[in-house]
């Protein structure tokens, strides 16, 4: 059963899936249309899942459950990624891949991979201040409060040093 996701409680799970660049207008329709039908029929040994999901700055994909309602399963958590992977497919970008980062320049939204990330660090052309995406985040409550945040404050840290 798909809810919205304001009314999923604070300890509802989440993933959060990055994406490479931004979609489209168009694109981000049709990933809003098939996810909607994705968590539609999102199960678990047969029963729904009380799920929701965002589509943050275009270029996030956050999915979402209630595990009071339903937990999730290694069945139900595999369906997810199978979707996931039908959409890097369809839409030829990249949700998957963990060792890339993603945060604020400005208005933009940059997205570079962990190496250039320490180099832009040393090169100074990110500070402790910058704003990052914080994606080990696990519960709502958790997203709505430490996933935009400095890097200072985040596991980006290490990288600051």
């Amino acid at each position: 059963m798909v809810v919205a996701f304001d009314n999923l409680p604070d300890y509802a799970r989440i993933w959060i899936y990055q994406c490479n660049r931004a979609f489209t207008d168009e694109e981000l329709s049709e990933v809003n249309n098939l996810t909607q039908e994705f968590l539609e029929g999102w199960q678990v040994h047969g029963k729904n899942l009380k799920a929701a999901f965002e589509l943050p700055y275009n270029r996030f994909l956050i999915l979402a459950i209630d595990q009071d309602h339903q937990p999730a399963s290694g069945c139900s958590i595999d369906a997810s990624v199978a979707f996931i992977q039908s959409l890097e497919k369809r839409f030829d970008v990249d949700l998957l891949d963990k060792m890339n980062v993603t945060f604020k320049q400005g208005e933009y939204i940059a997205y570079k991979t962990l190496l250039d990330f320490k180099k832009m660090v040393k090169d100074k052309a990110v500070s402790p201040n910058t704003i990052v995406f914080n994606n080990l985040v696990t519960t709502k409550g958790e997203y709505c409060e430490n996933w935009e945040i400095p890097a200072k404050n985040s596991w980006h840290q290490r990288f600051l040093k």
